[in-house]
């Protein structure tokens, strides 16, 4: 039985059927060994997109042990980026599928809440995503009619002290 197996795949028609099965299952095999590398996408474990304080120019840059913040930024030459938070959202509340990446204030020690500035909309540290449920953030415009055009995230944390 081997023997007949040598034979059929010593033939043309042999070695034709296993260059047909083996060069998509390499070439399937380099792809994922390439895809775990480097990551896959935005949401990859290792890397965060980072954005300048200077210029506001973001970047993706893969996470080192030790590194602090903020880290370097090519765009100042100094270490001036800190995290951006992904904002998916419009200013009439619908969803759009690539972030505008915003510099929080608190990252900068900046008084008040943060606002998109494409959309408008109220951005938090980890920024939620928009999903099923999921109602928009307010607008600025909403936010102060709630709380008061003058109030600061550093004034509610004072008053929840108090």
């Amino acid at each position: 039985m081997f023997e007949s197996f040598r034979n059929w795949l010593s033939s043309t028609a042999g070695k034709i059927v296993v260059i047909v099965l083996l060069v998509p299952l390499v070439c399937g095999a380099v792809y994922s060994v390439m895809s775990f590398s480097r990551g896959s996408g935005p949401d990859f474990a290792g890397s965060t997109m980072y954005i300048c304080t200077e210029t506001g120019k973001t970047f993706r840059h893969r996470n080192q042990a030790g590194e602090t913040l903020p880290i370097y930024s090519s765009f100042s030459g100094k270490n001036t980026a800190v995290p951006a938070e992904p904002c998916y959202w419009t200013r009439d509340g619908g969803t759009k599928t690539e972030p505008t990446w915003v510099l929080v204030n608190e990252f900068v020690h900046k008084p008040g809440p943060t606002f998109c500035p494409d959309c408008g909309r109220l951005v938090i540290g980890h920024n939620p995503r928009p999903g099923p449920g999921v109602r928009p953030p307010p607008t600025q415009e909403e936010w102060n009619l709630r709380m008061g055009p003058h109030r600061s995230s550093q004034s509610s944390h004072d008053d929840a002290r108090q």
